[in-house]
């Protein structure tokens, strides 16, 4: 153990292996805060509220059948991301590191590069979002409008945009520390502002929100059997909504003091959150629809109906600091891992960081006049079904067959090493691979398999770990 991380840490001294190397002692510094901050601002997204809020509503379920799904959801999630993110803490290793292990060395390419292409086209959309935010703070401040449109931005917004864009380069290029600060105070600041937008309801509706929300949560029409398919639906969504998180958490836990920090940081972050960022998404919902007589989801349009300069100036700081949480939890880690690993020996993280937001400018750029309308979602919901076999993959390889026992060094020998195998390829991980995922991706454009939900990607991990311990005949894969 000596050995690598004396490695590792010459390599971080040049630069090379930065985004890569194994995590040092000295820099295994998250506590359990620093975890549970990690779902704080997984679930603080403007989808993530709309998505929230929209279950009380869309699956005609009572408000308690929809509060049981999300507490299952995060539940299940937390078991998930235990088993994930276990190795990265124990060895200290991203996703990317790990994948070689099931896969090899080169074969892990193909999911780091797949994980990679999905966050840093969610990256780039997310820039643009939070850019958004920034706009309705200049326009709450100025009362300027931006002028004509170019590529559908005014002048206010492309500013808006480069500035937000601009602001993930400062952060990430400070280091990981720089991210661990920004998500510990954006998580509990989002809370202080959404508990006001509920004091400020509170006080419009006259002292009937919560007669309001006790409606919401009121379903007479509802039987047992529309409130538990309800229930196995909101499971679903909201595991689906986890999912890209789930497998690249060791991206995260590497960083943990240790396993039990990790733990209780998943255990506190993830049923917690859901329950008070849900609860205060009911709320909000229950006043609009006593202030506004409507059920509105949106919770931008919230802060618009209010007419109040101050509270839409604390509504874009925290639509802003939301947004930005949630890409650098989901979306830039990642991305950088996953392009790093392309070239371990020219791709630093800094190196990744600037390719990830070369990209970013691209996307978002384009995204109001072009990429939006292009119906480019299918395209990048195919990219991410396929990632649920490899998850089933790993974990079978790691717990299973592996005994949770790793050669650290041969993690980072990528010729000739335990984990090249032929031409560094595992080909019993990459045949489960290919099969699981025609089943992945056929839930993507099938209309017959739309019925399974969110749960296709559970599914799918369970049919690719499945596939693969069939092939290996439960004996450990060597090179």
């Amino acid at each position: 153990m000596t050995e690598v991380m004396d490695q590792g840490a010459s390599h971080a001294d040049t630069g090379a292996h930065a985004a890569l190397d194994p995590v040092a002692p000295e820099e295994k510094t998250w506590g359990w805060f620093a975890i549970f901050n990690i779902w704080a601002n997984d679930v603080q997204s403007l989808f993530g509220y709309s998505l929230v809020a929209s279950l009380f509503i869309s699956y005609g379920v009572s408000g308690w059948t929809a509060f049981a799904g999300l507490i299952a959801a995060g539940l299940f999630t937390m078991w998930m991301v235990n088993l994930s993110g276990a190795p990265g803490e124990k060895y200290g290793i991203p996703y990317p590191v790990l994948a070689r292990a099931s896969l090899g060395t080169q074969g892990a390419k193909l999911p780091a590069i797949l994980r990679a292409t999905v966050a840093v086209f969610w990256y780039g959309v997310q820039v643009y979002f939070a850019s958004t935010a920034l706009a309705l703070l200049i326009r709450a401040l100025t009362g300027l409008s931006g002028g004509a449109e170019i590529l559908g931005l005014t002048s206010i917004d492309w500013l808006s945009f480069v500035l937000v864009w601009a602001f993930h380069i400062v952060i990430f290029w400070r280091g990981m520390d720089w991210v661990e600060t920004f998500l510990n105070i954006a998580g509990p600041f989002v809370y202080v502002v959404m508990l006001g937008l509920v004091i400020v309801l509170w006080q419009k509706s006259d002292g009937e929100l919560l007669s309001a929300t006790q409606t919401i949560f009121a379903n007479p029409e509802g039987t047992f059997l529309t409130e538990f398919n309800g229930f196995v639906a909101i499971v679903g969504t909201m595991v689906a909504y986890f999912a890209a998180v789930m497998i690249n958490f060791s991206d995260f836990s590497r960083y943990s003091r240790s396993k039990a920090s990790m733990v209780k940081g998943n255990l506190i972050g993830l049923p917690f959150n859901m329950i008070l960022f849900s609860a205060l998404a009911l709320l909000t919902t229950g006043g609009a629809a006593v202030v506004y007589g409507e059920a509105i989801i949106n919770p931008t349009e919230i802060v618009e109906r209010t007419d109040s300069i101050l509270l839409s100036v604390i509504a874009a700081v925290t639509f802003f600091a939301a947004t930005v949480g949630i890409n650098l939890v989901a979306n830039f880690i990642p991305a950088v891992n996953g392009i790093a690993n392309l070239s371990p020996d020219r791709i630093s993280f800094r190196a990744g960081g600037l390719i990830t937001s070369f990209f970013a400018l691209l996307i978002g750029g384009l995204w109001t006049s072009f990429i939006s309308e292009f119906g480019i979602g299918g395209f990048v919901n195919t990219l991410g079904a396929t990632l649920a076999p490899i998850f089933g993959i790993m974990i079978v390889d790691y717990y299973w067959h592996r005994k949770e026992t790793l050669n650290r060094d041969a993690l980072y020998t990528l010729e000739g090493g335990e984990y090249h195998y032929g031409n560094g390829w595992n080909a019993p991980a990459v045949k489960a691979f290919g099969i699981a995922a025609v089943f992945s991706i056929a839930t993507v454009w099938v209309p017959a398999l739309s019925f399974l939900n969110g749960y296709a990607w559970v599914i799918g991990a369970v049919l690719g770990g499945a596939i693969y311990n069939t092939l290996t005949k439960g004996r450990v894969p060597t090179a």
